[in-house]
This record gives C-alpha cells, structure tokens and sequence, in this order.
C-alpha cells in the first residue's frame, strides 16, 4: 500500500469515528490536527465511458464498425480501462442495441479491460454470454430515480443487486458496484448521507471488487465531494473507489480535484465531455476525458494518455455527430497559435 493510501485511510478513519453531521459541520482540518490536503500522486487512473455513457443521449445510431474502430483508437491513446457497452433493453437505449455484436467483433488487446454497465440480472447473464472479464453493476440512492431510470424502486433494486454479484462472481467477472445520485437528485434534493453509506457497505458485503460513487445529476460540490469520498474510502479499505463526475454546474474539474486531495485515484470520464443521462432533464455531460487529462498532467500526476491522439478523436466525434460536447481542451490541442503548458 502507497504511503499515500495510508494517510488517507489513517485520515478516513478519524471521520468515520465522528457522526455524520460532525462530519458535514465542522472544520475538519481542526479535527485532524492540520494534516495536509497537498499529497499528490504520481498517477491517477481513468476509465473511458464514452461509448457508453456519451453515446447513449445521441440519437444519429453509430455503426458497429465504427465503434470499434474508435476503441481503437482510445487504447492507441493510451486508456487501458474502457466501458464499451450497456446491457439494457434496446427500446429504451437503441444506441446499445448492438452490444452482443461489439463484444463479439472487438478485437480486444491483453492489457486492457473492456467492462459493461448492468442494471439487473437479465443484463449480467448476457455479459456472461458476450464473454466479457470486467462488469459494473449500480442503484440509485433516489428511489425517484431508480423508478425513471430502471422502472424499480430502490427496495426492489436493493433485492436484485446480491443476484447480480453471485452471477458475476459464479462467472469469474470481476464486478464494481456503484451508487448514482450518490451526491444529490434533481428530483428528490439532498440525498441522506448515511443511506449512501449504507448503501455503500452493503454492496461491499455482497463482494463487490471496486465501487462508484457517481453524481449522476450533476450537483456535487467540492465539499461534498471530500466529506462523502472520504468516509466511502474508509468502507471501501483497500477495494478501490471511482469517482463519477458530470459538469453540469461547471464544477466537475473542481469536484475531481477536491477527490484528489482526499484520496481518490481513480475517475469514470468521457471523451469531449460527451455524455449524461438520458432520463434527468439537463443532466448532460460527464467530465472530458481530455480535460481532466490535460489538468492531471500540468499537475505532474501521470495518466498515461496521449492528450493529442485523444484530442483528435474527440474532435472526430464532434465531427461525426454535428455538436460541440462540453468538453474543452480536445479543441485547443491542436492549435499552434495557442500555448499548451504540459
């Protein structure tokens, strides 16, 4: 375990013994004693969702070929984590209507993880069947959402996600479990922290390897986004904790940079900016993959990724698609007559 890794569960476990709403109240810096929030690390790790979480709001349908052609390309540029495809049903997202067939005709390189999103039990037996090594699996903590976006109430989805963990595990997947609305609802408002949490420990006791914590509707802040980060990295121990940002509120660089400093090392981002879900009005565009890239680099934090090779295809994108996302230093890296410092 990194140094780093240990300051920061030392620290999670200091607010973990502290009541919740100590936690949202008080100066934490006094409670632990000044401790520093500067401990860069060397590198951070992100996973391309692209494919699945920004092409799922377009309606112009991409082509199989084209899609592979694309993931391609992003492991070209250096993204060893990407999240393909969705097993959902169709009618409600015709962009994923042809996941069996990407899994299928992808030719899939060894030291990269090519994962999908499951909703329910239905999806994860078709993973399994498209021979998938790498599974995500989330609820929402609003039971409004959970209702719009699954058509189940959070008490049903609760039910089924220990199925769908004793079907990834009996399979050999490897499983990341998530919780959406993890930091507020457009339907619902605030989202009680403590049932995060405990939706957070009970996804851990089913055996989840990995966990999200996901701001689906876009309305975290950096606050917020350490308080809760930090409790959840203490559950999680040494499981590793995502964080999953939209900029809808123009705060997504600044909610992954307040994680940084907490701990979090590992983001689920978008090419472009691409992105958002398709049942939460104004709820659009994931943080760029290429934003948050560029702003880790300048940092001197490591991500491995080529910023002008995946700057080129999320212009391609625009290109393709006839929009601008949200996105913004995928348009100036190839520019001569602007300076970029890396």
């Amino acid at each position: 375990m990194s140094a780093d890794r240990k300051f920061f569960l030392r620290r999670s476990r200091l607010l973990a013994k502290m009541p919740a709403r100590i936690c949202q109240s008080t100066d934490i810096s006094h409670t632990i004693k000044k401790e520093k929030m500067t401990a860069y690390p060397e590198k951070v790790v992100i996973e391309e969702q692209g494919f699945r979480d920004g092409f799922q709001n377009e309606k112009l349908i991409v082509p199989t070929e084209k899609k592979t052609e694309w993931i391609h390309a992003v492991t070209d540029a250096g993204i060893r984590q990407i999240q393909m495809v969705s097993f959902v049903h169709p009618k409600l997202i015709p962009q994923m209507a042809d996941a069996e067939e990407l899994c299928a005709r992808l030719e899939k390189k060894a030291n990269v993880v090519y994962s999908a999103l499951v909703l329910n039990a239905r999806g994860m037996k078709r993973a399994v069947e498209a021979g998938l090594s790498h599974v995500s699996a989330s609820l929402s903590a609003s039971d409004t959402h959970s209702r719009k976006n699954t058509g189940t109430t959070l008490g049903e989805a609760r039910k089924g996600f220990g199925e769908m963990v004793r079907i990834a595990k009996q399979s050999g997947l490897g499983i990341r479990g998530g919780i959406q609305c993890a930091f507020g609802c457009r339907f619902e408002g605030k989202i009680d922290r403590n049932a995060v949490f405990d939706l957070v420990r009970e996804q851990l006791d089913f055996g989840v390897d990995e966990i999200t914590l996901a701001d689906t509707t876009g309305m975290a802040d950096p606050r917020s986004v350490q308080e809760i980060s930090e409790r959840v990295l203490f559950l999680a121990g040494d499981r590793q904790v995502y964080l999953h940002l939209h900029d809808t509120e123009g705060k997504g660089l600044a909610n992954a940079f307040a994680a940084i400093q907490v701990g979090i090392r590992h983001f689920e981002t978008a090419f472009a900016g691409m992105g958002g879900c398709p049942f939460i009005t104004g709820a659009s565009g994931n943080i760029s993959t290429d934003d948050l890239a560029l702003m880790l680099e300048q940092m001197g934090i490591g991500t491995g990724i080529s910023l002008h090779k995946l700057g080129a295809l999320s212009r391609s994108l625009e290109k393709f698609f006839g929009k601008s996302f949200s996105g913004k230093a995928h348009r100036i890296l190839n520019r001569d007559d602007i300076r970029i410092m890396v």
